[in-house]
């Protein structure tokens, strides 16, 4: 099969890495060419991270602030596949995935190429694509398929081991109780599945169908309760960000912020959650089940 993959992407950690090496892998069995190109930030982001170095780049991040990446170039001038693998920040994609999307040489090469999006998040990542569908819509690049992995666990049990690893960059058992953060390794071996159900779409060049079998495939994960929360956050999310980027000091407003999201978290969540579940949930099964759908989906 002659045709030319390439897989772009950002990872600090390494996981999202490690998902497109699985993705891609069974591409190269067939005889693809496979080219990644890890992109780097100017100005490295630390690993592990400080809480106030974390949360410094919200506002950015929300508003979709373009940074600066170090020089990359592509090997080939066409391809006729591009794996986008992003991560989500505060609900939006991060920094350097941002960057990316407002790239002109990654905009020249992307025009008229189909592109698959996968992501590793914790658990919230519905808003990030929704901010990377008009951008790669706007620089005429067709969105066929999206993929995302997820931490399984509960909400409250991710957050504190997310941000253990975050902090603490070890991939382990906090105390030896809680689970490893992150996407599991036998998650991130199931994307080879995707990627074999990928191949032959690549070497028809109809990717009509594909995404319908992503989802079919348990791919695209939706919850309600988190589709839910996302829904209410992300507007709040933009709400500080625009505040804070207009301040000259941000120091205070930031941490305000931190105690916000835990309060939001473990307080406020639980009981709107609560409360939606006796008074609006049974009666919306029908707008729940349209907005799952569109979510999955990459319209």
């Amino acid at each position: 099969m002659s045709k030319k993959v390439l897989a772009v992407f950002y990872s600090q950690s390494g996981q999202l890495e490690e998902i497109i090496d699985h993705f891609t892998r069974p591409f190269v069995v067939a005889g693809a060419t496979v080219e990644k190109l890890r992109i780097y930030p100017e100005h490295a982001y630390p690993f592990p991270w400080s809480g106030k170095s974390f949360f410094s780049v919200m506002p950015d991040c929300v508003l979709q602030v373009p940074g600066k990446l170090q020089p990359f170039s592509f090997k080939e001038t066409h391809y006729d596949l591009i794996i986008l693998g992003y991560q989500a920040w505060f609900l939006s994609p991060s920094i350097p995935s941002n960057t990316l999307l407002f790239n002109a040489g990654f905009r020249e090469i992307a025009r008229n190429t189909p592109v698959i999006t996968i992501t590793g998040a914790r658990n919230m990542w519905l808003s990030a694509m929704e901010k990377i569908k008009p951008v790669l819509k706007d620089m005429e690049a067709p969105l066929i398929g999206n993929i995302a992995l997820v931490d399984r666990h509960h909400n409250f049990i991710s957050f504190i081991t997310i941000f253990y690893w975050m902090f603490k960059a070890k991939k382990e058992r906090l105390l030896n109780i809680f689970p490893v953060p992150g996407v599991s390794s036998e998650d991130i071996k199931q994307t080879e599945i995707y990627g074999k159900s990928a191949v032959p779409f690549l070497e028809s060049g109809n990717w009509q169908e594909f995404q319908d079998e992503m989802v079919r495939s348990g791919a695209v994960p939706v919850k309600y309760a988190l589709m839910f929360i996302e829904s209410k956050a992300r507007k709040i999310f933009r709400v500080w960000a625009g505040i804070i980027s207009k301040r000259k000091k941000r120091d205070a407003w930031l941490v305000a912020f931190k105690y916000y999201l835990l309060i939001a978290l473990f307080i406020a969540a639980p009981i709107i959650l609560t409360i939606d579940a006796i008074f609006f949930k049974p009666f919306l099964s029908r707008r729940i089940k349209r907005q799952k759908q569109y979510y999955s989906g990459i319209i």
